[in-house]
């Protein structure tokens, strides 16, 4: 496909990489010829100076000819005017632009025939919405969901603590008593599909599929916190913080949030009155031991600065906190720090960059193509949602007689509103949501791509 990309930013440079690999052919425009001349060092893109925003500008990059543009730049206002204009001049263009302002967003949302869009992404409201999902399960580090929420794919990490801990595959089922499949083994580094006999080991990062039922129960099972968090402490006053506590409030949830900046305290005391607003440095422990980081069920770190919030995760993990997640703006390091003990990671630019693939691949493949896709492991592998259909191979046939390709793994099966754990008597038929697990190069993008030919 041809795809513009304005505004090489963070979130714009993560969609060039993820883009580039699929084979996309790629414009990128932005003000910086420095961004740009990076840009095109490391990737097969066509590079275009200027004002995203102009007819000139756009007419150059060969907007009359795109499939998508992409505008991802750092001003909202732009970004509208961007894909409203490129539309003018290319009625068929699907557009898609990042909105960061709340005061913005609901109206993106509601006026999207009016600026011309066809997707609206808002990177902190994204990762806001992860954060509240994790809080829900603190057990978890990580949650991705499936079949409208009917199925899950979630990681843990084994510790020496953990009754997973030497545990076989054979015996998980017995031992946690819940239907739910291991579908992939983050071990040292690499990306496992593990088999039946294979044995969990002190560090390996977990990844589980289930329905949240069983996934409860597995939890449970496995003596691991699920109880409700009452009270949450977030680090840092910014939007993700504003889009996070305006929800845990709406469910009860007690908020504090330390923030540094005096009139961005004032801004957020108006908009959550509800909430308690410190104004203190979020760096300083007297002022976190002070507002209750050991008491706190959930302690989110979410400032502008991944440092700031790394260390603090660690202080908070020393003090024994029972749930930490931990926002990251880079996600280049994600792999070294999650040796750390910093809980979750939350990385808003890779949540929108995903949500973004998703919408590219449908429009390549609207046959049989993915309806959801999250990248786990690290990236090393992904989890992919397919709607079976009349053009779907192999329906009504039990998987011992199907033949899948190397490194895939159908993880799940919803049925008529039920998820089912797949055997090998187990089937699919039309109307059926499965959940297939790739850990090979980005191969799979059609349901008929999983099975050898």
């Amino acid at each position: 496909m041809n795809i513009l990309v304005a505004g090489i930013g963070k979130v714009g440079m993560t969609l060039v990489r993820q883009l580039s690999a699929e084979g996309h052919d790629l414009t990128v425009i932005d003000y910086s010829s420095g961004v740009l001349e990076n840009c095109v060092e490391d990737y097969d893109v066509m590079a275009i100076e200027g004002n995203c925003a102009t007819m000139e500008t756009l007419e150059e990059a060969g907007v009359e000819n795109a499939d998508l543009l992409l505008a991802m730049t750092n001003a909202d206002e732009v970004n509208l005017l961007c894909c409203m204009t490129a539309h003018h001049m290319n009625s068929k263009l699907h557009t898609i632009a990042r909105i960061r302002d709340p005061e913005y967003t609901q109206q993106a949302y509601t006026m999207r025939g009016a600026f011309a869009l066809s997707m609206v992404v808002n990177p902190d409201r994204s990762a806001a919405r992860e954060i509240n999902r994790l809080i829900k399960y603190p057990g978890f580090l990580k949650r991705d969901t499936f079949a409208k929420g009917l199925a899950e794919i979630v990681e843990l990490k084994v510790d020496e603590k953990s009754a997973l801990k030497d545990l076989s595959l054979f015996q998980l089922n017995s031992t946690v008593k819940a239907q739910i499949l291991v579908c992939t083994v983050l071990r040292e580094g690499n990306a496992i599909i593990p088999s039946g006999d294979f044995s969990l080991r002190q560090g390996d990062r977990v990844f589980v599929t289930g329905s949240a039922k069983d996934l409860a129960v597995m939890l449970r099972n496995l003596g691991i916190i699920t109880h409700k968090a009452r009270r949450v402490l977030i680090a840092g006053g910014g939007r993700i913080s504003y889009y996070l506590a305006k929800t845990l409030l709406e469910q009860g949830t007690a908020v504090q949030i330390i923030e540094r900046d005096e009139k961005r305290c004032h801004n957020l005391a108006e908009a959550l009155p509800d909430a308690s607003i410190i104004h203190g440095d979020v760096s300083n422990q007297y002022i976190l031991n002070r507002e209750g980081l050991e008491g706190c069920d959930s302690f989110v770190t979410a400032t502008g600065v991944d440092e700031t919030n790394i260390v603090m995760s660690l202080y908070a993990a020393k003090k024994n906190v029972p749930q930490i997640i931990t926002k990251l703006g880079r996600a280049e390091n994600m792999e070294i720090i999650n040796e750390l003990s910093v809980g979750s990671l939350v990385c808003p630019k890779e949540l929108c960059a995903a949500s973004v693939v998703r919408y590219v691949r449908a429009m390549k493949n609207q046959v049989g193509a993915a309806v959801t896709m999250h990248t786990i492991a690290d990236g090393q592998a992904e989890a992919l949602e397919f709607v079976v259909d009349e053009n779907t191979r192999h329906c009504n046939e039990q998987l011992k007689n199907i033949k899948l390709k190397d490194n895939v793994l159908l993880a799940g099966i919803t049925h008529k509103g039920r998820t089912i754990i797949p055997r090998g008597d187990s089937y699919f038929v039309p109307g059926d949501s499965l959940v297939v697990v790739e850990s090979g190069q980005g191969t799979v993008l059609r349901l008929n791509d999983i099975f050898e030919s």
